[in-house]
């Protein structure tokens, strides 16, 4: 296992900051956010130094019911080649649901949520695992998830999951300390259990980051300072075997870089404080036993029948039954916790209003006070089914075909807004574009004033 050293997630708004700081090993990339073709001057400069560049993917999909697409695959194939990566990173989640096989639209979460702790959801994602081992030019390590959420009748832990997913895959894991503790407070799971059953001999890194707690839940903002109790779980998992990489995730609400350079000293800190006691592996059936390190290449992944069609439907109509009801209105499928559903949809309605906010940072500016209030009103009716980008598109079109609308009294600003989408929703700018297409797309949102 290549060793990594300490690293930090690298973002546009800290990039310079990022490259100033001492003692930075490496850095990881939202694998959406780079265009092979075009990267960072920011990233060049740091590679050039000799600071590796991790790709993280965050819409693969892995949990969810369908194989892989092969489009997404090859992105994030490209992208490991573009920046020399030694692996390229994942989640288990799922971040889609419905098509053909639940009989209803493709809903997109926009966020990463839970699988269930099944054999079905196990057996369809070991799938889904090894076709993206197949696809991608470098290892793939899979990280655990924070959730909000638990969903009824799950068969193992998520020790046990991660374990079997490991031991029948050989996948690398990117273990998240603050994810951990997340589910500790969401869902009552002892992190040091989790420790004890999964195997920390096939960490490839680690991923420290902040959040807070509101109303006996805990946010996993990634906006926040460490907190004590997730570095208490990465001093316990450095107990057990030392980390090959450990990175400080921070992607919005950026403190200065003295205080970044602070949380990266505490992370080290317990780093050292914290010297493996002894090597375990597992046998078979999770019984910790001493013996000398492994790592994740002695796992070889065993050779297996595909998923079966009728998994793959079983998690299809899962997955569809509880995304419907978190963003489309749905009723809340039996066993769930409604109250937690609720905070739920309510966190992913503020997501996406704030990353459309980010992707298309002239709706505010445009609706100014309004944009908010008006995107919220229109999420509750408008699932998302495609990306951010044609979320932001659909959203300005909505607004413009209701005469209704509140935030548009102001002809200016409807003006405005209407020029902004005229520019972006075609094909070519709105400079580039012919006249009469124009013509038609003036028609086909009825410009009314």
């Amino acid at each position: 296992m290549e060793r990594l050293g300490t690293g930090i997630g690298w973002r546009p708004e800290i990039a310079d900051a990022v490259e100033r700081m001492p003692g930075i090993d490496w850095v990881e990339a939202v694998a959406e956010n780079v265009c092979p073709g075009h990267l960072p001057e920011s990233l060049l400069r740091l590679r050039e130094r000799g600071v590796t560049v991790v790709p993280h993917g965050v819409s693969l999909g892995l949990g969810d019911a369908d194989r892989p697409a092969e489009a997404r695959l090859t992105a994030l194939a490209e992208r490991a080649e573009a920046l020399g990566s030694p692996l390229v990173t994942e989640h288990i989640a799922f971040v889609r649901a419905g098509g053909p096989r639940t009989a209803s639209p493709v809903l997109e979460a926009g966020h990463l949520l839970p699988v269930p702790r099944t054999r079905d959801a196990l057996d369809v994602l070991c799938e889904n695992v090894r076709i993206a081992q197949a696809a991608l030019p470098v290892p793939l390590a899979v990280e655990n998830i924070a959730a909000l959420i638990s969903w009824p009748g799950e068969e193992m832990t998520e020790g046990q999951f991660l374990y079997d997913l490991v031991d029948r895959t050989g996948v690398r894991l990117l273990i998240d300390v603050a994810n951990l503790h997340t589910n500790h407070v969401n869902r009552g799971e002892d992190p040091a259990k989790a420790l004890d059953e999964l195997p920390v001999e096939a960490i490839a890194y680690v991923h420290v980051a902040g959040g807070f707690e509101r109303d006996g839940v805990w946010h996993d903002s990634h906006a926040h300072p460490v907190t004590q109790p997730v570095l208490d779980v990465l001093a316990d998992l450095a107990s057990r075997v030392r980390p090959p990489g450990v990175l400080l995730e921070r992607d919005e609400n950026f403190p200065s870089p003295e205080e970044l350079e602070r949380e990266l000293t505490a992370i080290r800190r317990t780093l050292e404080d914290s010297a493996p006691r002894h090597v375990i592996t597992r046998s078979p059936g999770h019984v910790i036993t001493s013996s000398p390190a492994s790592t994740a290449e002695e796992a070889a992944p065993s050779a297996e029948e595909p998923a079966s069609e009728p998994a793959r439907r079983r998690l299809a109509l899962a997955e569809a039954a509880l995304l419907s009801a978190l963003v489309a209105g749905a009723p809340v499928p039996e066993g769930f916790d409604r109250v937690r559903l609720g905070v739920q949809a309510r966190a992913l309605g503020a997501k996406r209003a704030d990353v459309v906010a980010k992707v298309a940072p002239e709706l505010p500016e445009i609706l100014g006070a309004g944009y908010r209030a008006a995107f919220l009103a229109y999420a509750r009716g408008n699932p998302m089914t495609g990306g951010y980008r044609r979320d932001a598109l659909s959203f300005a079109e909505a607004l413009l075909l209701d005469g209704r609308s509140g935030v548009l009294a102001d002809a200016e600003t409807r003006h405005r807004l209407r020029d902004w989408w005229l520019e972006r929703s075609g094909p070519a700018p709105l400079s580039r574009r012919p006249a009469a297409r124009l013509a038609r797309a003036t028609r086909r949102i009825l410009l009314r004033r």
